[in-house]
C-alpha cells in the first residue's frame, strides 16, 4: 500500500517512498534574523535603514543649536556627535552584548524628538552642560529599572503597546509633512513627494521579491534624480562639508548635575522607556522573536547604556526609532546584521561629514515621501497589534478611544497646554506620553484592580 506524502518529504522523492526511519531530519536553518545576507544585498539594505533615519539623528541637534543660537560649527559637532551615539547605540542594541543588553533585533537608535523641548529651555537656563548631565542620570536610572519594566510586562497588553505604537506612527506623519513643505518647492516639491509615495507601491507590488526589499532604496533614488530636472536637488553642503572631523566632547564643557534639569530628563526618559517598550515588542511580533520581558528587559538596558554615553560625548537620550519598525514591516528583511552594519556606517559620518552632507541632500520632499510611507506603516502595525485585544468589550474599547483621543490633541493643536505650567507641558505636549499613561492606567483601572470588577456594557454580534 502506497504510503501517504509527507510535509518534510523532499520535492524530488516519490510520495510513495517510505521514510527511513535511521535518517536524521536536517536541522532547522538559522532564525532570519541571525541570517546575515551576502554583501551585495547587505550593503544597500543597510544603506536603506541609514538614509530613512539620517533626517531624525540630523534633525535633533540641529534644532536644539539653532534655537540656543549656537555657532555653525558647535552645531555641526552636536550632530557629529548625535551621529556617534546612534551608531553605537544601533551596534549594541543590534547585536548585544553577552545576554546583558540589547534586543539582538533589527532596531535602530537614535536621539528621540521628544526631549527636544526639554533640551532648549535646560539649556537656555543652565547651559547644554547641564543637558548632557541631566542626559546621563537619566540613563543610569534606564538602566536600574530596566529588571522592574520586565517583571511588569503582563501591564503592558496588544490594547496597550498597539494603542502608543500606533499613535506613535500617526502622530510622526506631521513631520512627514513638513519635510516636503518646508522648502521652497511649493507644487513641485509635493509632486516630488507624491512621486515618491506612488515609486514605494509600485516596487512593491510589481518588482520581483528580491528588488522589492530594496523598495524604499529605489524610492529615494529615483525621487532624487527627478528632482535634479525639477530644480529641488542642492548638493552645495557636500562641496562646503570638511572631509574629515573628530567629534570634541569637551567643546560645551564637563557635564554638570542640575535637579531641575535632572527631574526634566527623568520624565523625557519615562516616555522614551515606554516607546522602547512598544518597538521591541512591534519588531519582536514582525520578525517572530523578541516579543518578551527579557528581550525588553535587554533593550531598555541598551537604551539606557547608550543615553549614558550619550550624554558623556555631548549628546542627548536616545531611544529606538519608529523608522526602524516601518521598514523592517515594509520590506520584510528581518537581519540584524543590516541594521546593525547601517550603525558602523552612521560611526563613519560622524568622522567624515562630508558623507553625511551627501545623505543630507537627498530632497527634504524624497524623505517626506518616504517617511509617510513609514510612519503610516507603524500606526497600521500599532493597530494590528491591537485587534488582539477583545474591542467587543467597551472597557477596552473606551481605553483605546481616550488614548487615542487624549494623545491625538498635541499633534492637531501644539498649543493646547500653552496656560499650563512648563513641567506639565514637559509631559503633556508629548502625545505618545499621553497615549501611554492613559492606555497604561485604564487597563491597569479596568483589568488589575482588585475587588469586585466594573460591569460596563459588551457589545454582542448582530
Amino acid at each position: 500500500m502506497a504510503v501517504s506524502a509527507r510535509a518534510d518529504a523532499p520535492a524530488d522523492v516519490p510520495a510513495d517512498v517510505p521514510a527511513d526511519p535511521d535518517a536524521v531530519a536536517p536541522a532547522p536553518g538559522p532564525h532570519p534574523v541571525d541570517v546575515r545576507p551576502p554583501l551585495r544585498r547587505l550593503v544597500p539594505l543597510s544603506l536603506q535603514h541609514l538614509l530613512v533615519a539620517y533626517a531624525g539623528m540630523a534633525t535633533m541637534p540641529l534644532l536644539v543649536g539653532t534655537a540656543l543660537h549656537l555657532p555653525e560649527d558647535r552645531i555641526r559637532l552636536l550632530i557629529s556627535a548625535n551621529l556617534l551615539v546612534s551608531g553605537l547605540a544601533t551596534l549594541l542594541q543590534s547585536l548585544g552584548l553577552k545576554g546583558f543588553a540589547g534586543a539582538r533585533l533589527p532596531l535602530v537608535m537614535g536621539s528621540t524628538f521628544t526631549a527636544i523641548t526639554p533640551a532648549v529651555l535646560i539649556g537656555q537656563e543652565h547651559g547644554l552642560a547641564a543637558v548632557f548631565g541631566a542626559t546621563i542620570v537619566s540613563g543610569l536610572v534606564t538602566l536600574a529599572v530596566a529588571p522592574w519594566f520586565g517583571r511588569c510586562l503582563h501591564l503592558f497588553p496588544p490594547l496597550v503597546t498597539g494603542t502608543v505604537i500606533a499613535v506613535i506612527g500617526f502622530s510622526l506623519v506631521p513631520s512627514a509633512a513638513g519635510l516636503v513643505s518646508g522648502g521652497e518647492g511649493g507644487g513641485k516639491a509635493l509632486a516630488l513627494a507624491a512621486v515618491t509615495v506612488v515609486l514605494v507601491v509600485l516596487v512593491e507590488r510589481l518588482a520581483p521579491p528580491a528588488v522589492a526589499r530594496f523598495s524604499v532604496l529605489v524610492a529615494m533614488a529615483a525621487g532624487t534624480a527627478l528632482a535634479v530636472p525639477m530644480g529641488l536637488f542642492d548638493g552645495s553642503g557636500v562641496t562646503g562639508a570638511d572631509a574629515v572631523t573628530v567629534p570634541e566632547p569637551a567643546a560645551f564643557g564637563a557635564p554638570t548635575f542640575v535637579v531641575p534639569a535632572i527631574a526634566a530628563m527623568l520624565v523625557v526618559q519615562l516616555v522614551n522607556m515606554v516607546e522602547s517598550v512598544g518597538d521591541t515588542l512591534a519588531v519582536g511580533q514582525i520578525v517572530g522573536r523578541g516579543d518578551d520581558a527579557p528581550t525588553v528587559v535587554r533593550a531598555l538596558r541598551a537604551d539606557g547604556a547608550s543615553t549614558v554615553v550619550s550624554g558623556a560625548l555631548s549628546s542627548f537620550p536616545i531611544v529606538t526609532f519608529g523608522q526602524s519598525v516601518g521598514l523592517v514591516s515594509v520590506t520584510r528583511v528581518m537581519s540584524r546584521h543590516v541594521v546593525a552594519l547601517s550603525g558602523a556606517l552612521m560611526v563613519v559620518l560622524a568622522f567624515v561629514p562630508v558623507l553625511g552632507a551627501a545623505v543630507a541632500a537627498v530632497p527634504g520632499a524624497v524623505l517626506g515621501g518616504v517617511s509617510l510611507v513609514m510612519f503610516g506603516t507603524v500606526g497600521a502595525v500599532g493597530l494590528r497589534i491591537v485587534s488582539r485585544a477583545d474591542l467587543t468589550d467597551s472597557r477596552n474599547l473606551l481605553t483605546v478611544a481616550l488614548a487615542f483621543g487624549l494623545g491625538m490633541i498635541p499633534v492637531g493643536a501644539p498649543d493646547f497646554y500653552a496656560p499650563l505650567p512648563s513641567f506639565a507641558r514637559t509631559i503633556l505636549d508629548s502625545g505618545i506620553a499621553v497615549t501611554g499613561i492613559v492606555a497604561f492606567l485604564l487597563n491597569l483601572l479596568f483589568h488589575h484592580t482588585p475587588g469586585r470588577p466594573l460591569r460596563l456594557r459588551k457589545e454582542t454580534a448582530r
